[in-house]
């Protein structure tokens, strides 16, 4: 888990590398950094569905409290255009995008409490929350 947390590091550096004239492309960037959410998410859920040690998860879910943070940073007013699945909502309704960005990191932070207790249950239970702030997302603020 920790190789492909590295590995995705290491993309999402190269991805900040590949800069455009006018500087970093804001959607490749994001796109990576959303790549990396959902793979580090994945092996979250593996891990509360295998019943295993939940405790190795606190860094994974501490990881996603830090990419919720930046959430707002990643899309900037102009990076609308482009190969994006982000809404229009996101730059007209921005604070309830912060909000749910917010909703996001505050239940991830709790998943990394209940992980660093090595509260199995806990933290399975909060894997759907997790879920459910992600999905709440998607369906006001990303294209199908």
């Amino acid at each position: 888990m920790r190789k492909a947390i590295l590995l995705g590091a290491a993309a999402l550096l190269a991805t900040v590398s590949m800069a455009r004239a006018d500087g970093p492309n804001p959607v490749e960037i994001r796109q990576t950094g959303f790549d990396l959410l959902s793979a580090n998410f994945a092996g979250i859920r593996a891990v509360a569905a295998a019943k295993g040690d939940v405790k190795t998860m606190e860094a994974s879910a501490k990881a996603i409290v830090r990419f919720a943070a930046l959430l707002p940073a990643l899309f900037p007013a102009g990076s609308d255009k482009g190969e994006t699945k982000a809404k229009p909502e996101i730059w007209s309704d921005n604070a309830g995008f912060m909000k749910a960005a917010a909703a996001m990191g505050a239940a991830a932070e709790k998943l990394a409490a209940l992980a660093k207790a090595g509260d199995a249950d806990g933290f399975a239970a909060q894997v759907k929350e997790v879920g459910a702030a992600c999905g709440a997302c998607h369906k006001e603020y990303r294209q199908k």
